[in-house]
């Protein structure tokens, strides 16, 4: 009964997200919605996505310094394919988990053990990630005065970040860990591999002095992301300072890692709404109209480009256990 009741917990989970956005959407003015949305000036939704560009460029290359240090060997290119191929499959997921789907193209191009590159995902998802909760921190603390519960939600969240982070590279912890999670990620008819699949986890196991420069990376490419969605803001008219912007705009981005939706709407949109329109002169109904379209701008777009390569890039034939045997 347990076990039913927890199946049918985590069907639902994903949609609380976006009976969020649906809640959202009913309490605004469609009207007015649909106003902001045509007042966006076109422009800088092209200079937007002209940004796609340098942010592609530098964030393969933050990737490829943790392959390397874990001593896989892969192209550029192959990089950016692959890379475009997991924003895909993420962007529809909850809590982007769909990135995943990063590894059996890894293991085509690669030939490394599974385990490895499934690592080298978890590695890249966390460093990457990280680079965003000291924006989110110095946002909490600008507004402390307006919105104090923004604080210590944020302070809370990158500590429990920092945690999970420091028990998995130890070894004998993580291997515990991640037998957790493989048990609830992988399909039963693989869980006779698991033993094998786990021993290659920390094989290359990159050095915490090497991740330092793809965080500072990573924090770049976070600023040219959000300096994308500001160009929105401009599109829009919307009188919001750029450095504010900058520290505030992580928090409701943030929030839509949390695992309850697909790609974070919900709970991005409804945490934006919620700290622009108590510190700016603005209307809910055009955050949210900034946070879909700068969602359109920052995933759908580069989704629809790994949706593109998906279906020109060779399909893995071998089956998962195979996969983790070899």
């Amino acid at each position: 009964m347990v076990k039913n009741l927890a199946g049918k917990l985590k069907l639902l989970l994903p949609f609380i997200g976006l009976g969020i956005l649906a809640y959202v959407v009913y309490s605004l003015d469609p009207q007015k919605i649909i106003t902001a949305f045509l007042s966006i000036d076109s422009l800088y939704i092209f200079y937007a996505l002209l940004l796609t560009i340098p942010l592609l460029v530098i964030r393969i290359v933050e990737w490829q310094i943790i392959l390397k240090e874990q001593k896989i060997t892969l192209g550029y290119l192959d990089c950016l394919k692959i890379y475009l191929i997991g924003i895909f499959y993420g962007s529809f997921t909850p809590g982007y988990a769909g990135q995943l789907m990063r590894i059996p193209y890894l293991k085509e191009k690669t030939k490394e053990p599974f385990g490895k590159l499934f690592i080298n995902t978890i590695i890249d998802t966390f460093v990457h990630s990280f680079s965003i909760y000291g924006m989110m921190v110095i946002g909490a603390f600008l507004v402390v005065g307006t919105i104090p519960e923004l604080l210590p939600v944020t302070i809370a969240w990158m500590i429990g970040f920092s945690l999970a982070a420091l028990y998995f590279t130890g070894k004998t912890r993580g291997e515990k860990f991640f037998k957790v999670i493989i048990t609830y990620l992988i399909p039963k008819k693989v869980k006779p591999h698991l033993n094998a699949f786990v021993d290659t986890f920390y094989c290359d196991f990159p050095r915490f002095t090497v991740m330092i420069i793809p965080y500072l990376i990573g924090i770049i490419t976070w600023v040219i992301v959000f300096s994308q969605e500001y160009l929105i803001v401009l599109g829009l008219g919307l009188e919001i300072p750029y450095l504010f912007f900058l520290v505030l705009f992580p928090i409701a981005n943030v929030a839509g890692f949390i695992p309850i939706t697909f790609g974070g709407l919900g709970t991005r949109e409804f945490t934006a709404i919620l700290i622009f329109t108590t510190l700016f002169m603005v209307t809910a109904e055009q955050i949210l109209v900034l946070s879909l379209v700068g969602f359109f701008v920052t995933d759908i777009f580069l989704a629809f480009l790994g949706f593109l390569l998906s279906l020109t890039e060779t399909r893995v034939k071998t089956s998962l256990p195979e996969l983790i045997d070899e």
